[in-house]
């Protein structure tokens, strides 16, 4: 009788954790079918319903309560099959790896080598290694794969020297491309297990450079894509100011102009470009002002707006004026220039190291123009362009593009393998989402002499070759601690942070396979899963009881004890429920029947 009352105590108190455990996902279940009624099938506000109530109270227990972001965390989870989510194959390119080995070689050999062999990859299965040697054997029979034109650089010099045959080096190659497979892997794991995603499945594909990554419940796709694929290669640059880069992007417009001319047979003619680059502002503000609920837009915006042959004139007259000064202004039709027009009608160059700004179908064409070898050739060694990773506008299509000061060796001074830990904050002044950062002691000396020398100045803070911001020095900064700050969301800051705790990959890994599982899979599945579970369960009952009557009620109130602990288990170890697992509890209903 005494280990009779212990077994019931014990059935009675894990018959109530199970229930506490399961109560979760009622609630949660509750929350989000009001979610759904509020937003009457529009996802976008859906979600922001859900966001708006993330972290209020919506469940009482006694003297705890939980937040809706709390209730979430331990409902029942389904798999990839019931809840949808992204299956995604990523793999890591071993021409990407090759780059960052030679420290990104200028090298002309070198870098048709790598063309020519990705070229030769595609119609075929070779090993990449093997073709690249090939290659490079084609091109220059007496190139040598150790010298520093090719892998014979400072950070490759413990594995490679200049005895070195290359096949040695090529050996030593397929190591450094294995072990940047799994730095990838790593990498990837980690910035998951902080993303949030219960019970992802994480897993490198043998005999190949992929990885599987499956994220049950996902619903932000772009999101994931960003955190798979970014390198974290963090780069700290000084930058140059606006008004003494002008000149520059002055003679660059009037030699594509000249390129432009000879292309259609046109004599070239003398201009005064700095009238010109006036002109486009001066009409361009002159019919973006008579645009209605234009008033609020920025000068950038009103040249970009007037860019995009989207928007209609409202006078023929002025929109042949501005048709004519842009095609005299080539440069200027894709590059609004950063320039403010003043009071008395003139116009001033804006401070910063923010030269122009393009929207997105322009930029694109923006690199092109800036890469063409008669362009470039007009601009400083020292100089190069970065876009900024966010558009400034309220459409979110108008990018700035930042002048950036190169150091003779063509590194930045400062870079993320100084940067100890990143972490969610928010700006004093303005209370917004940013990522705070702090530096070792060496990171700490750079950057404090970096800013001391940059007082008044811009200093860029470059992410997998993307400006998220550009802080005016006030002072120098002792201590190695900064922030990025790039009008981010909670969301984005925190996956910012993430992403530079979890370290730098050698190369990017690309998405190479993806899919995504609707909803309406995993709702199907749901169902079927729940009717034959159902269905099973009463023919089971109605049989037991016919069949062995009073025992046979014994055993079905045991059957619904079995399957009530089971689901209460699966919650409270926070273990996944699949369509293999739906099809589990089926064959457990049957087995009783035995």
């Amino acid at each position: 009788m005494q280990n009779k009352g212990a077994i019931s105590f014990f059935a009675i108190l894990l018959a109530l954790v199970c229930l506490f455990e399961l109560s979760f996902t009622w609630v949660v279940s509750g929350v989000e079918k009001d979610a759904s009624a509020y937003a009457a099938g529009d996802p976008a506000k859906e979600k922001a319903y859900i966001d708006s109530i993330a972290g209020e109270v919506v469940y009482n227990v006694l003297i705890k309560k939980y937040t809706y972001r709390e209730c979430k965390e331990k409902e029942l989870n389904l798999g990839l099959d019931l809840k949808g989510g992204m299956n995604v194959t990523l793999e890591v390119a071993v021409p990407d790896v090759l780059r960052s080995l030679s420290n990104y070689s200028n090298d002309e050999t070198f870098n048709k080598a790598i063309e020519l062999a990705s070229q030769r990859q595609k119609s075929g299965g070779d090993d990449y290694l093997d073709l690249f040697l090939t290659a490079v054997k084609e091109l220059d029979p007496d190139a040598k794969l150790s010298s520093p034109a090719y892998f014979g650089n400072k950070d490759m010099q413990d594995v490679v020297n200049s005895t070195m045959s290359n096949e040695e080096v090529i050996s030593v190659l397929r190591k450094k491309v294995q072990s940047s497979v799994e730095n990838a892997f790593t990498v990837i794991r980690n910035r998951i297990d902080k993303f949030g995603v219960t019970q992802p499945n994480i897993q490198r594909l043998e005999a190949s450079d992929r990885i599987l990554v499956e994220l049950p419940g996902v619903k932000e796709p772009e999101r994931v894509r960003k955190l798979l694929q970014g390198a974290a290669k963090l780069e700290f640059w000084e930058t140059m100011d606006n008004k003494d880069v002008f000149q520059y992007f002055e003679a660059a417009n009037a030699k594509l102009k000249a390129i432009n001319d000879a292309k259609e047979g046109l004599a070239p003619a003398a201009a005064d470009t700095t009238a010109a680059t006036a002109a486009v502002v001066d009409s361009t503000s002159a019919e973006a002002a008579s645009t209605e609920n234009d008033t609020n837009l920025t000068l950038a915006e009103r040249i970009a707006k007037a860019n995009d042959t989207t928007v209609a004139a409202a006078d023929t007259s002025q929109d042949a004026l501005r048709e004519q000064t842009l095609k005299d202004n080539p440069l200027y039709a894709i590059l609004s220039p950063n320039i403010s027009q003043g009071e008395n009608g003139g116009s001033f160059f804006n401070p910063g190291p923010v030269v122009g700004f393009a929207l997105t179908k322009d930029t694109g064409r923006v690199r092109e123009v800036l890469n063409m070898p008669e362009i470039k050739s007009l601009f400083p060694k020292d100089l190069k362009f970065i876009w900024s990773v966010k558009g400034i506008n309220q459409a979110g299509n108008l990018f700035e593009l930042l002048a950036i000061k190169v150091p003779r060796d063509g590194k930045p001074r400062l870079t993320g393998e100084f940067v100890t830990d990143a972490r969610l904050s928010f700006g004093q002044l303005n209370n917004k989402p940013e990522v705070s950062m702090s530096m070792n002691g060496e990171g700490a000396g750079i950057w404090k002499r970096m800013t001391g020398e940059n007082v008044g100045k811009s200093i860029a803070i470059v992410l997998d070759d993307y400006a998220y911001s550009f802080p005016t020095v006030q002072g120098e900064i002792a201590g190695g601690n900064s922030s990025i700050s790039g009008n981010f969301t909670i969301k984005e800051a925190e996956d910012l942070s993430n992403i530079l705790n979890s370290g730098k990959m050698d190369a990017p890994a690309r998405i190479v396979e993806e899919a995504v599982v609707g909803p309406s899979l995993g709702a199907e599945a749901i169902s079927d899963g729940l009717i034959s579970s159902f269905v099973g369960l009463i023919l089971v009952f109605l049989f037991m009881a016919f069949y062995y009557s009073t025992g046979g009620l014994v055993a079905d109130l045991a059957l619904i004890a079995n399957v009530f602990f089971l689901m209460g288990v699966m919650t409270s170890l926070g273990a996944v429920l699949t369509l293999p697992g739906i099809a589990g509890i089926v064959l457990t209903i049957f087995l009783v029947c035995r």
